[in-house]
């Protein structure tokens, strides 16, 4: 399934179709519902890295910038720095004694946080951990040094020399667990870069897709696509159809 969604100036957001599925012949299906004159001011398309939405924004969109969306390529990244931390806990807790592995109990919810978001006494957890895993510590700062320079007002030439020099870094430090996300990086490459350009992003969807899980949820399902629709609509929409308050 897939949600077709926009922002208006003003932050609101709309719902515009629920398609039945996510496959790259339904999505151009619904871009050729779009007028030719409102298709053509389309600038920027901007999209997960599901292969079915650049390649049929490609054909049917052929003068948008398509651009990946940085809320999923940092989640390829973190999965990568976590998967560390997953492997080294299971080490730890064989070969530390049950008080010292208790006390790196409370490294998860720290390890997760931006390291500008620690409070001390995460700061303090995470030392502690860090002294029974140097990889572990490598690969979160590795992780916070490519979210720095995603974070840095950069063009995208400036932004493509920090992170290839990044990558080369994380090369020469022999740590694997980033492998499938250079991989990535380079399949993606002009995507994820054309980022800098203007720092378009679709993090609102994911909002807004937490909004329709927790919809279905409440709702025990919702199998028909057009009671989805009306559902959905209400819930973003119906509220300024009832009468004000007395």
């Amino acid at each position: 399934m897939t949600l077709v969604t926009g922002r208006l100036s003003a932050g609101e957001i709309i719902i515009l179709g629920v398609l039945p599925g996510h496959e790259k012949a339904e999505v151009i299906d619904f871009l050729r519902l779009i007028p030719p004159r409102i298709a053509q001011t389309v600038q920027t398309v901007c999209c997960d890295l599901w292969e079915a939405y650049p390649e049929a924004a490609r054909e049917e969109l052929p003068s948008a910038r398509i651009v990946a969306n940085r809320f999923h390529v940092a989640k390829h990244y973190r999965h990568a720095a976590d998967e560390v931390r997953k492997q080294d806990l299971h080490r730890l807790k064989k070969e530390l004694s049950k008080e010292e592995y208790q006390k790196l109990n409370r490294s998860f919810r720290a390890f997760r946080k931006n390291a500008k978001n620690l409070n001390k006494e995460e700061r303090k957890v995470l030392r502690r951990f860090f002294a029974h895993s140097a990889s572990a510590q490598q690969a979160y700062i590795f992780r916070e040094q490519l979210t720095a320079i995603f974070n840095m007002n950069l063009s995208k030439k400036q932004a493509q020399s920090k992170i290839l020099h990044w990558v080369q870094k994380v090369q020469k430090s022999g740590l694997d667990c980033f492998d499938d996300f250079l991989k990535l990086l380079h399949t993606w490459w002009e995507e994820i870069t054309n980022y800098f350009i203007q720092r378009e992003n679709s993090g609102f969807v994911e909002g807004f897709n937490n909004k329709v899980k927790v919809l279905k949820r409440r709702c025990y399902g919702i199998f028909n696509l057009k009671h989805l629709f009306q559902r959905i609509y209400l819930d973003l929409h119906g509220y300024r159809y009832l009468p004000p308050p007395p």
